[in-house]
């Protein structure tokens, strides 16, 4: 092997270092050369609890609320918090249901949508998904309705 060559994979292989040094809070290896994101699972997760019945939506928590007003916008992981610890994560959602649903059967719908859609998208082991009703939203009644009744 020709020093050239050798001197070029030593840079490389210290540029992984340090990109796996710089990325290490945030990324989770799961296969040899596969790394997934916080901000993936964050947004796996927000999906899969949007998509349940009851829920009207996310809500920031106040460090996420005070990361968008300085400009981090996390469209859709706006309400989740992930916690990595090797292939473990625990799930925080914050979320906003609508009036008039059992709110036990909503956050144990999104507990299951959440840990199902995590652990077969990434075969990350999900520990915990912790629901934090933030709120509740009412049907805004239309007032041509309101005024025919």
């Amino acid at each position: 092997m020709s020093e050239k060559t050798k001197k070029t994979e030593d840079k490389e292989l210290v540029l992984e270092e340090e990109a796996k040094i710089e990325n290490e809070g945030l990324n989770v290896e799961i296969a040899n050369n596969l790394t997934i994101s916080e901000d993936v699972i964050g947004i796996i997760a927000g999906i899969a609890a949007a998509e349940v019945d009851g829920v009207s939506g996310m809500t920031l928590g106040l460090v996420d609320g005070i990361n968008q007003i300085l400009g981090n916008n996390k469209k859709y992981s706006k309400g989740v918090k992930i916690e990595l610890d090797g292939n473990n994560v625990v799930i925080d959602l914050y979320v906003i249901v609508k009036y008039g649903v059992r709110i036990p059967d909503v956050a144990f719908s999104i507990q299951n949508s959440v840990k199902s859609q995590v652990e077969t998208m990434t075969g990350l082991n999900v520990q915990s998904v912790n629901i934090n009703v933030q709120g509740v939203t009412f049907d805004k009644v239309d007032k041509n309705k309101k005024d025919e009744e």
